[in-house]
């Protein structure tokens, strides 16, 4: 379980990545590793990942064929920034919401506009997504636990301050960029609550 709450931006050093087998990265860090050992959880760019060897100044990630078609860290090259947040500890601070790191789908960046030091960013999910994200609700881009500023039938958008800007990778991304999304939760598990009770009480005059 992680926050949204991103720790520092990592670079990856090594990608094998070809969609057929189970590949690697080799990401290069510092905050993410204090602490850390083989086999706990590392949010990477929102994807929750186990940590399959370390040094000191990186660590490896195992990615599954399944995890490739569902993010976009297939596209990740050597050189590629990724956010980076080790898993909530007890007791920790909540600063952001409660982020699983399952992400529900790829969307894309289609506009930003810049408002004074801050940017305002609209996002394209994919259709499916728009039922379960709600204004002034909580959403979780690469990663990063972001309230919902601007809802349509097709997007929605993301108000960003400057400091955000200046420690996750969304800040220095162009129109047309793929991003990880990860929904709200509790929006999946009330409507599979709910879903049996519409089915019984539907209108079918």
């Amino acid at each position: 379980m992680f926050t949204g709450i991103v720790e520092e931006q990592g670079h990856i050093l090594v990608a094998e990545t070809n969609h057929t087998r189970d590949n690697t990265l080799t990401i290069a860090a510092r905050t993410a590793l204090i602490g850390t050992a083989i086999g706990d959880s590392i949010s990477v760019s929102g994807v929750c990942l186990t940590v399959t060897h370390l040094t000191d100044a990186s660590f490896n990630v195992g990615l599954s064929p399944e995890t490739l078609r569902c993010t976009n860290l297939g596209e990740l090259r050597v050189g590629s920034a990724v956010n980076l947040e080790r898993a909530l500890t007890y007791g920790g601070r909540m600063g952001g919401h409660y982020v699983q790191g399952h992400v529900d789908g790829v969307g894309h960046i289609s506009a930003i506009r810049a408002e004074g030091e801050s940017k305002f960013i609209t996002i394209t999910p994919p259709a499916e997504l728009l039922t379960y994200i709600v204004m002034k609700g909580y959403i979780a881009i690469d990663g990063v636990s972001l309230t919902v500023a601007a809802l349509d039938a097709t997007s929605f958008g993301i108000a960003m301050i400057a400091h955000t800007q200046s420690v996750v990778t969304m800040g220095q991304q162009a129109v047309g960029t793929p991003v990880n999304i990860e929904v709200d939760i509790m929006a999946k598990y009330i409507e599979r609550m709910i879903t049996p009770w519409r089915a019984q009480h539907v209108d079918t005059d």
